[in-house]
């Protein structure tokens, strides 16, 4: 069993993980079970570069950055690990292909998450100041 410490904006998380087969993890986090369904990428795909520096306004503030996420069924996920700042959506509202959903912070950047269809929001599945782990589903749209 592989046991990890998280401390995320002064919250700490023990995640224990109880069982990997595939592209299915069941895994602890502070007690609390999860089955945790992933997306393996295919590494020959990924080419090594060098990061580039983060952009920085006048004022030393980051910039923020637009992550789109397209995925099947109607979910928009969570492009990376983070914790949820603010939700601009609700059930019931009208979104366009670029609409504001929300903003994750993430390696102390603010990123927006657009929706990537047209369409109704169904169901918003995190609540303001919810960590959630990258793949997560944020919204639902139909």
């Amino acid at each position: 069993m592989k046991e990890f410490k998280y401390n995320i904006h002064g919250s700490q998380y023990k995640v224990e993980v109880i069982n990997e087969q595939k592209d299915l993890i069941e895994l602890e986090v502070n007690g609390t079970p999860y089955a945790v369904q992933i997306e393996r990428p295919d590494k020959s795909k990924f080419i090594a570069t060098k990061p580039a520096a983060a952009p920085v306004t006048s004022q030393g503030t980051p910039v923020v950055a637009q992550a789109k996420v397209k995925s099947p069924g109607g979910a928009v996920k969570s492009p990376l690990p983070g914790v949820i700042l603010s939700i601009n959506v609700k059930v019931g509202d009208q979104v366009k292909i670029g609409s504001k959903l929300m903003v994750l912070e993430a390696m102390k950047m603010e990123n927006t998450i657009s929706s990537d269809r047209d369409g109704s929001v169904l169901e918003v599945k995190v609540d303001k100041g919810a960590s959630v782990l990258e793949g997560a589903d944020l919204v639902i749209i139909g």
